[in-house]
């Protein structure tokens, strides 16, 4: 674990430091702005949601950008349009100016990037781990947002939030370009058919992870629209109390994420984790749409949290495992563009039903597309059925590399020049470890 986590810490960091931006805002936004000029409950919830519709139209470009000109140079021009939107964000007087602070913060769509340049500096069996060095590194950033954000916006007011975000973005440049090493050089090859976007929706298994992380965003967005509005309005919680609420909720949600990253990595056992997670996030949503009690209603945010967390260790590396190594930056792309997508529809989506309706419309909206989630997930293969080998150039014979591509249930195969090792990715239903390795062994 210590090999992995030397190789990926500063990348986490960079991503925990922009989560860390996003979440300090997002804990206490909804409650702040229904009170700016011009503001009404559905421009609430697109100002809670609406970066995430720039950061959807982006997120494809940044990933195929990355791809060509190296993930450094898209993550430095990401992090300097997410700085410029967080500064417009701090100075907003009106619901407007804030729209379009949101808007440029999204347009900085890094964080496929940002994955796609971890996985190109481990190896496919590592690749759990190295996720889950991110995650915790996000998770602690989460965590520390979430008791933060309410208690500095309550005090010194939620302007100076968007301000520490975007020097954050900026502490992030310094980060990237004075600890974090350039990718390793990886020959791939592939067809011209396989080069382009639409490539990454020909495997079955990835188009259901793009779901999964429209639907598994829009109810975190739903979720951050909902909580601040009725702890404030509802409840009457004053800002400054509201990580009463969050603390206990994320606690629990980081005390999830190692079950499910052990069930769903090391036994197998993703598609039922992802089942599992998602009948939590719609009791959750029973309790936050319905209770009257604050204690009640703190219950459901819990729940959510727990529902919620128990995917963050599984959707990135789930995605990498379906991808091919030349797609990684496209199919991580997309899934972040859904994922986006989910984030501003969710949010605009709730601020318009609660302003016609009230909170038991919002969650009765999440209980539908739990039911809808959940039978999309039932047909998922779960990732274990690939298999990876790495093959050494002293011992393997890489001339083979045609005939291997061949067989039926080959999926992928690249080579690691940096390391000098040729990595297969292959269907265990259809081919066996031991009998690759026999056929490409130097004879």
């Amino acid at each position: 674990m210590k090999p992995i986590f030397q190789k990926v810490w500063h990348l986490s960091l960079i991503i925990g430091l922009r989560f860390f931006g996003l979440f300090i805002v997002m804990s206490v936004l909804s409650a702040y702005a229904l009170h700016l000029e011009g503001a009404t409950a559905t421009l609430v919830g697109l100002a809670v949601g609406g970066y995430a519709f720039t950061q959807a139209a982006l997120q494809v470009p940044f990933g195929l950008l990355s791809d060509k000109i190296g993930r450094k140079k898209a993550i430095f021009i990401g992090l300097i349009i997410f700085a410029l939107g967080s500064i417009i964000a701090a100075a907003a007087s009106d619901i407007y100016t804030l729209l379009l602070g949101r808007f440029l913060q999204g347009a900085g769509a890094i964080g496929a990037v940002i994955i796609a340049m971890i996985s190109d500096h481990v190896r496919e069996d590592q690749r759990a781990h190295a996720m889950a060095v991110m995650g915790m590194v996000i998770a602690v950033a989460f965590t520390l947002a979430m008791v933060f954000g309410p208690l500095v916006g309550g005090v010194v007011g939620v302007p100076s939030l968007f301000y520490l975000t975007a020097f954050m973005a900026l502490a992030s440049i310094v980060l990237l370009f004075t600890i974090v090493p350039e990718s390793p050089k990886i020959q791939h090859h592939f067809s011209e058919e396989e080069a382009n976007v639409r490539s990454v929706f020909a495997d079955g298994d990835l188009k259901r992870m793009y779901i999964t992380f429209l639907f598994h965003s829009s109810t975190m967005a739903i979720a951050f629209f909902l909580i601040p509005m009725v702890l404030k309005e509802s409840f009457h919680l004053p800002l400054n109390e509201f990580w009463k609420i969050y603390l206990p909720a994320v606690f629990f949600g980081i005390l999830a994420m190692a079950p499910a990253a052990i069930f769903g990595e090391k036994y197998n056992k993703g598609k039922e984790i992802f089942l599992i997670s998602i009948i939590t996030i719609a009791l959750a949503f029973i309790l936050i749409g319905f209770a009257n009690v604050l204690w009640l209603f703190g219950v459901g945010v819990v729940l959510f949290f727990i529902g919620f967390n128990m995917f963050e260790p599984l959707l990135q590396s789930f995605v990498s495992k379906f991808a091919k190594a030349h797609q990684k930056g496209a199919a991580l792309g997309v899934a972040n563009t859904f994922a986006y997508i989910g984030m501003g529809v969710g949010a605009t989506l709730a601020g318009k039903i609660f302003e016609y309706s009230n909170r038991s419309g919002v969650a009765f909206v999440v209980l539908l597309i739990a039911i809808f989630w959940a039978i999309w997930i039932a047909g998922m293969r779960n990732p274990g059925l690939r298999g990876t080998i790495y093959l050494r150039g002293d011992i393997f014979d890489f001339g083979k590399l045609d005939a291997l591509r061949a067989k039926d249930g080959i999926t992928d195969t690249y080579i690691n020049e940096t390391e000098g090792i040729l990595v297969v990715k292959y269907d265990k239903e259809k081919l066996d470890e031991d009998e690759l390795r026999g056929f490409m062994l130097k004879r």
